[in-house]
């Protein structure tokens, strides 16, 4: 989803400035409004601030907050006060952004704010998630218990990541290997036999000179593949943007062969973790659909959850809305079913993301046994066919010698 860049007056009456992601500006503006917040200035980010705020800071991984979190229980279960407990943390962590982010959490806590407020107006840092289950934590006296279950949340969510990781990065190092030994083959390999078969006098064959009039150009014009590569990220981030072009390629996302099924196993879980842990604090499922709403990666899959928020709100049972969304498996909607008629949601979720946590693990062991032969083949086949086209003459070459 697109961030949005918003000014807006908290519950206290103060001014507040920060990012929201959102379908379109009216959605950051509700979501802004939900929050207890009225929206003075509301507008879209520009490629500019996209690029300061990726370039600048160290991003915050899960594997960080689950730390984090952990830390924070053990601290707090020791009988330490939160404002010292606040003091310890920022002065462990090693992160820096999230380092900064604790040492102003501490500081909006000394001014007598709420751990929850604090951590708000640090929302670039902490996911809307932690500040919601630290709210319910502080509302029900276990905050402790709200970090402990996300320290679980987020050692699973970097998890399913580092799994998913690596099913694509093998792949993605063998396409760029191909592309690397193809482009120095071409700029600095054929061109020395260019060179030599310009001295013989024999007739090359269509294929050899094809080759070799690729070579020639692409020498010629080496300095346009940065700008192919420059103007193709740019597009696709630019084409992304767009609300048509979002729809398209998350569309693609699941529904591409092999990919498509990991997408789809990888939301499934998230959902399943993430509603069960929000709903094993208390949150009410209007505001867990509402939650996951924001954090799922998928506009098709966003404006499922809004339309199952709608539907649940009408009194209808979480799974029926589910179901005919048509995007979630039949095991997600049976499951959660279950759960319903027997009153035992939360441990319904649970098993679900376990389950989906295996078929994660299980699609991307799949998806690397069929990708690694393939793209293998179509590098050799690649590689092979310019061996060819060199050869080739050396070939003819020695069969005119031999009619002499």
């Amino acid at each position: 989803m697109p961030d949005y860049s918003y000014v807006a007056i908290d519950k206290s009456g103060r001014q507040k400035k920060g990012k929201i992601e959102a379908l379109d500006r009216k959605h950051a503006i509700d979501l802004l409004k939900n929050d207890g917040m009225t929206p003075i200035k509301v507008y879209a980010q520009g490629a500019f601030q996209k690029e300061l705020q990726f370039s600048f800071g160290k991003s915050i991984k899960p594997r960080d907050l689950s730390v984090l979190c952990r830390q924070f229980v053990s601290i707090i279960q020791a009988g330490v006060p939160l404002k010292q407990a606040l003091q310890m943390l920022s002065e462990q962590t090693e992160n820096k952004t999230l380092r900064d982010a604790l040492i102003e959490v501490l500081n909006e806590v000394e001014r007598g704010n709420t751990l929850s407020d604090a951590m708000r107006l640090q929302s670039k840092v902490f996911p809307s998630i932690l500040i919601d289950m630290v709210t319910a934590g502080e509302v029900s006296g276990s905050l402790d218990l709200s970090f402990a279950r996300m320290a679980v949340q987020f050692e699973k969510e970097a998890k399913l990541k580092a799994t998913i990781k690596k099913a694509t990065i093998y792949p993605i190092i063998l396409v760029l290997a191909s592309i690397a030994v193809v482009i120095v083959m071409l700029l600095f390999v054929i061109p020395q036999f260019i060179s030599m078969f310009a001295d013989i006098d024999i007739e090359m064959p269509a294929f050899t000179m094809a080759v070799m009039n690729a070579s020639s150009w692409l020498g010629s014009h080496w300095y346009l593949i940065p700008i192919v590569v420059v103007l193709t990220v740019g597009g696709y981030k630019a084409f992304y943007q767009t609300e048509g072009g979002r729809e398209k390629i998350d569309k693609m996302k699941i529904s591409l062969p092999l990919f498509g099924k990991l997408t789809v196993k990888s939301i499934c879980a998230q959902f399943a973790r993430t509603t069960g842990t929000l709903m094993g604090t208390g949150i009410p499922i209007i505001s867990c659909l509402e939650i996951m709403g924001r954090i799922v990666n998928n506009v098709h899959y966003t404006r499922a959850l809004a339309e199952t928020r709608e539907e649940v709100m009408k009194g209808v049972p979480l799974s029926e809305p589910l179901k005919a969304s048509g995007l979630f498996p039949p095991m997600v909607y049976h499951m959660i079913h279950i759960g319903e008629e027997t009153g035992n949601m939360e441990d319904m979720l649970e098993k679900l993301a376990d389950y989906y946590d295996e078929e994660v693990e299980m699609t991307t062991q799949t998806v690397m046994a069929a990708m690694e032969p393939l793209i293998i083949v179509v590098m050799a086949v690649i590689i092979g066919a310019l061996v060819m086209a060199v050869v080739a003459p050396i070939g003819t070459m020695y069969q005119g010698l031999d009619n002499l």
